[in-house]
């Protein structure tokens, strides 16, 4: 069994021009389910630590230049947070990267319901490659249609430190392990996912970014 493919888009921290929504499909079975008030952006959990470059130099010092509406606008690529993107754009300067990554995971800590759900309509379930087996489509689409009638939501979930070939089992175990959490439970599980899949994509911007 084959990842998904990394999808997040980054965006250049001085781009002025609105973030556009990446162009993914789910693969040559079944079309991703998504409630109707979703949008079609599709963000794909964070790939393994190693598997990322070496941060860029000027990537940090960049992204503290940068004006307000640039930087909350790379944020919002990470993690779809209005407040958790303003937040860590007013805590400007960053010393270093470990410093701007404890303050994405304090911010999440700190994101209300109403912050969960807008960060939620952000995200999509992960997009399976091309080749994937049908039944791995099926199993997939019939653990995520239940997830969601019973929670309201799209299932999200961070593989950092999956092995590759472990990806489609580990999160059809996730959705069937979490369809039994009250909606309390699965709230803070919820929220501990986005916190590391929005640490995992700061990782993969401020490391990618050609600054």
């Amino acid at each position: 069994m084959t990842t998904p493919d990394n999808v997040v888009t980054h965006f250049s921290l001085f781009s002025t021009a609105s973030p556009a929504a990446p162009s993914v499909t789910r693969g040559s079975t079944l079309p991703a389910h998504r409630l109707p008030h979703l949008p079609g952006r599709v963000a794909i959990p964070a790939l393994p630590e190693q598997s990322r470059t070496s941060p860029s130099p000027n990537a940090l010092a960049g992204f503290n230049a940068a004006s307000p509406e640039n930087a909350r606008r790379t944020l919002l690529t990470c993690l779809h947070s209005l407040h958790w993107s303003h937040r860590l754009t007013d805590h400007r300067p960053y010393p270093d990267l470990d410093s701007l990554l404890a303050a994405s995971d304090e911010a999440s800590y700190d994101l209300t319901a109403g912050d969960l759900a807008e960060a939620l309509a952000g995200e999509s379930l992960p997009v399976l490659p091309d080749d994937t087996y049908e039944a791995a489509h099926m199993a997939l689409d019939a653990a995520h249609a239940a997830y969601e009638a019973r929670f309201g939501h799209v299932f999200v979930i961070c593989v950092d430190g999956i092995a590759p070939d472990e990806v489609m089992d580990h999160v059809l175990a996730g959705i069937r392990s979490r369809l039994t959490n009250d909606p309390e439970e699965e709230r803070v599980v919820v929220a501990e996912e986005l916190r590391r899949l929005a640490r995992g994509r700061l990782l993969d911007a401020f490391r990618g970014a050609g600054l």
